[in-house]
């Protein structure tokens, strides 16, 4: 166990995510397995002997990506004080737990305590505590409980008794929103400020996912498979309580093919189809960065250009090209110079590495079709050392029936340089896993004024399905801080966090209430959908907005037709 724990974080180890069924006696000989649920384990191997980490090398699938935080007046708008203070209902979130996945929760904040100071908080898994006591069935973290919390709220020194801190502070302001208590003046309340809290405390992604993927430094990044683990663990505390659940998820990226595919989305997908359980995700703030570039050959054309601007002191950046089956395309690579590399002709799991003299940048290819998931095509690119300049991506079509495809560069938040698509397209700019057909997708617009958070990222999914289902409040929103005083925060976090809230509000009615206990997550983002505000001039759903802006009231007002 002890060895294990230590592979967990262990620089010197792979992380891979395995399906379960994948599972065989070969793949179990000499690492550590750490199981999230009934499908998927995490595998530790030793990294010596064993290839660099690649695409060419190993399933795109089983490579964690590293997911970043989505921060860059909004209970009113969004119907839920009205729901808060409706004398019948005061609905707050009552015998609901909502669960977060983040940076951690200032556990002394009064914002997360009842009025004789005890805690609202029941659990606290953080996985960044290397010696304290890890959670049943888990190999690493510390496990604190309502009751140690308690002690350490009555102790002089409180993180001597739990010494989980939130030193970003971006875990504490969302549960605040979500569902933080009254401020003493009244000037404050959270979403659902009688729910109760379990807080995930991601570990920091090992050093060399940051380095294949170019993660700047000091930039929080978190591993796919930890967040996944996450998930398994709000579930199962929630199972041992037998309480409804929410569970925010403010995390993202822009990896993968922007559809219902891969192994978090999926895993999301799985926990909504569970007894009272809800997902939220956030949709992020990629709309204006200028990482979507949307191709299309038709006719006579023999290629398109994607045409890439990169910043100076570049360390690298990586690059997917999706198509989706049965469309098939070749590549070539035009530096600043124009030194061209030739046209890489498409053969399962070909994985090229080039060498440009005139610059000294070195750029990988890997193609993929068929990954584990979908039958899209994936060529994955990784340009080391990137001389700056206008570097072009040359497209050739193979097989094509609509001629469409997409490339999108990494998340903004994690980028290393300003690097963006010349001819950029800030349509299917939503990030993973907010793509999940099943979970609820929040986008983000101004309250003050009614119009779009411009950095709202923005749908549909690649295959066409409508997201976001809705936007919420996600700019100047008001909320803790880490020194017991209230700030303002912008992102589409602060979207997700209240909608949260909203959904805790109707788990209350529904389940706890008992006016309708086989509430579902879908009935539950349904009922949102119905009860959506639409501003005027505008046809829905639509690629920025959805279906609408949240109104919780709204939503209690179309139950009565």
């Amino acid at each position: 166990m002890a060895d294990c724990r230590e592979q967990v974080y262990s620089d010197e180890f792979f992380d891979f995510i395995v399906s379960y069924e994948e599972t065989n006696e070969q793949t179990i000989a000499g690492a550590c397995i750490q199981r999230i649920d009934e499908g998927y384990d995490i595998f530790y191997y030793p990294r010596e002997g064993l290839p660099p980490l690649s695409v060419g090398s190993y399933s795109y699938s089983e490579i964690p990506k590293c997911y970043g935080l989505l921060d860059q007046t909004a209970l009113e708008v969004s119907g839920i004080l009205k729901m808060q203070n409706q004398p019948v209902l005061a609905l707050k979130g009552r015998g609901v737990l909502i669960g977060f996945i983040d940076t951690g929760i200032d556990y002394t904040n009064p914002a997360f305590r009842y009025s004789d100071g005890s805690s609202r908080i029941v659990r606290i898994w953080d996985q960044t505590i290397q010696d304290g006591t890890p959670p049943v069935g888990i190999l690493y973290g510390a496990d604190y409980t309502r009751e140690q919390i308690n002690a350490a709220l009555l102790s002089e020194n409180p993180y001597d008794v739990v010494p989980s801190r939130d030193m970003n502070g971006h875990g504490t302001f969302l549960a605040g929103v979500a569902c933080g208590s009254e401020s003493e003046n009244g000037d404050f309340i959270g979403a659902a400020p009688q729910s109760e809290i379990i807080m995930v405390k991601l570990k920091e992604a090992k050093q060399y996912l940051r380095d294949f993927f170019f993660v700047k430094d000091g930039v929080p990044a978190y591993q796919e498979n930890d967040i996944m683990m996450a998930v398994s663990y709000l579930n199962g505390v929630a199972n041992i309580l037998n309480r409804p659940l929410v569970i925010c998820v403010a995390l993202g990226n822009s990896a993968g093919s922007h559809a219902s595919e891969g192994f978090l989305p999926s895993y999301l997908n799985y926990i909504c189809g569970r007894r009272k359980r809800v997902v939220v995700t956030a949709t992020g703030n990629e709309a204006n960065a200028r990482h979507h570039f949307q191709g299309r050959i038709i006719g006579e054309m023999e290629h398109e250009d994607a045409e890439i601007t990169v910043e100076e002191n570049t360390k690298g950046f990586f690059v997917e090209l999706w198509a989706s089956a049965p469309e098939l395309y070749a590549v070539t690579i035009i530096s600043p110079s124009g030194e061209q590399i030739p046209r890489i002709l498409v053969r399962r799991g070909a994985s090229e590495q080039f060498n440009f003299i005139f610059e000294g940048t070195t750029i990988t290819v890997d193609y993929r079709i068929d990954t584990k998931e979908t039958a899209s095509q994936l060529i994955f690119f990784r340009f080391i050392r990137p001389t700056p300049g206008l570097w072009t991506i040359r497209i050739f079509p193979q097989l094509t029936v609509t001629g469409n495809y997409h490339l999108w560069l990494p998340l903004r938040e994690l980028t290393d340089g300003n690097n963006f698509f010349l001819r950029s397209n800030p349509e299917i700019t939503l990030t993973s896993p907010s793509a999940a057909r099943q979970v609820i997708t929040v986008g983000g617009y101004q309250a003050s004024n009614t119009s779009i958070y411009a950095d709202s990222g923005r749908g549909y999914t690649i295959t066409g399905e409508i997201k976001p289902d809705f936007v919420a409040p996600a700019v100047d929103v008001y909320g803790p801080g880490l020194l017991g005083n209230f700030i303002t925060f912008t992102g589409t976090s602060a979207a997700a966090a209240i909608t949260a809230g909203a959904c805790a509000q109707i788990m209350q009615w529904a389940i706890v209430d008992q006016n309708n206990t086989v509430m579902s997550n879908t009935s539950i983002k349904n009922m949102l959908i119905r009860g959506t505000a639409k501003p005027e001039n505008r046809t829905y759903p639509n690629r920025e907005w959805g279906y609408g802006t949240l109104d919780v009231f709204g939503a209690f007002q179309n139950l009565r037709l």
